[in-house]
């Protein structure tokens, strides 16, 4: 994540979190303080998958984004 302070990037300027932090703000977002905290975590997973994807085929400053949002991947998935 040390890469993504160098980069000047309205898309990066927004990541202010560590990845652990942004991990447990999506699965609440989709819900992980009630009954669904398995399907909350499957649907953060599906969206960060969707950033991966979508931003797989470019270069350059873009690998430190996808290096931040494998390390939410992880991080979710360890919730």
């Amino acid at each position: 994540m040390n890469n993504l302070k160098n980069i000047q990037s309205p898309i990066i300027n927004y990541i202010n979190m560590t990845p652990k932090e942004k991990a447990v703000e999506l699965v609440h977002k989709f819900g992980m303080e009630n009954q669904y905290y398995e399907r909350a975590k499957q649907c953060a997973l599906i969206a960060v998958d969707e950033i991966l994807n979508v931003t797989a085929g470019l270069n350059g400053w873009i690998d430190g984004f996808q290096s931040y949002w494998t390390e939410v991947k992880q991080e979710i998935e360890k919730l």
